[in-house]
């Protein structure tokens, strides 16, 4: 069995968040929080593939250098390299240090230091509007619908809008609630960052759209978990 992000009673604080905010605003919120977004693994392909292209370079450029270090550890004396010889070291060599490199990357956290920030933003985003559109987009009357996205290995997070909100609200509008949820998530307090996100972007929603009937209630209130 897989354990769970969030506690029971975290699940519950965050699903009276939404409740709250939602009583305030023509809108309904959605938190989707994720351990990833992305395995990475053509980053790790293209790493070990680096890795991998440089040794060949290496030996390219000072063979002399390394055949003499293979001569010494082998024992050799004036060995004279064939052509055959010299393809088969590249090739082990290559082979052995894109082996080495994919392997130490099953570190998941040596594999996320190794992915550029842009990459991972992007991740993130595209994942986060996957999110969306299976978690909100078009499953409101008025199109109202937002969701929370965190990503927690990546500690990033996304705010998406439908397209009634979108119209109003600028996407840099989102940025307390943000900067609200990520004070909270760097110091690993995950459910006090998303009660605050949801908060934040309650905020946002009553102003540009208050609620002037009674709710409806029309998506959950309480976080998903990928």
């Amino acid at each position: 069995m897989t354990d769970t992000i969030l506690s029971a009673a975290d699940s519950t604080r965050i699903a009276a968040a939404v409740g709250a905010a939602e009583a305030h605003a023509q809108g309904e919120i959605v938190t989707v929080i994720a351990r990833a977004s992305d395995s990475y693994a053509d980053i790790a392909l293209a790493w070990s593939a680096a890795v991998a292209g440089l040794a060949l370079l290496a030996l390219t450029l000072a063979p002399r250098f390394y055949l003499d270090l293979v001569d010494g550890a082998l024992g050799l004396w004036a060995h004279r390299w064939t052509p055959r010889e010299v393809l088969g070291l590249a090739l082990g060599v290559a082979s052995v240090k894109f082996a080495a490199m994919w392997l130490i990357q099953h570190w998941h956290r040596l594999r996320l230091l190794l992915v550029p920030g842009p990459i991972k933003a992007a991740r993130v985003r595209a994942r986060a509007r996957i999110a969306f559109r299976l978690a909100a987009q078009g499953r409101t009357q008025g199109e109202t619908g937002v969701v929370i996205y965190l990503s927690m290995a990546e500690r990033r997070a996304e705010i998406v809008a439908d397209a009634t909100i979108a119209a109003k609200v600028a996407p840099e509008v989102w940025g307390d609630a943000m900067h609200a949820m990520l004070d909270h998530f760097r110091e690993s307090r995950v459910a006090d960052g998303v009660v605050a996100g949801v908060a934040a972007v309650g905020l946002v929603l009553a102003e540009h759209f208050p609620r002037d009937s009674k709710p409806a209630n029309e998506l959950p209130d309480g976080p998903i978990e990928l």
